[in-house]
């Protein structure tokens, strides 16, 4: 068996919210998976990076910039 999870709760804008509902809907995910799988992304992200300070210093590529490459 897997680790024992807990839970968390976190305070976002509704808007954010709604946004990352739709998304998790689109991927036939409940918004719960959708928020761990991100937690789990971005923490080895910030755990990469050192610091939040050097994360937040990183250039990340939007979806628009990528499909503009060949």
């Amino acid at each position: 068996m897997g680790e024992w999870k807990t839970a968390l709760s976190l305070r976002v804008r509704q808007s954010l919210k709604d946004d990352l509902q739709r998304i998790a809907d689109r991927e036939y995910r409940k918004l719960g998976n959708l928020g761990e799988l991100l937690m789990e992304w971005s923490y080895e992200q910030l755990a990469a990076a050192g610091s939040t300070a050097k994360l937040l210093k990183r250039k990340v590529r939007s979806s628009a910039q990528t499909s503009k490459q060949p």
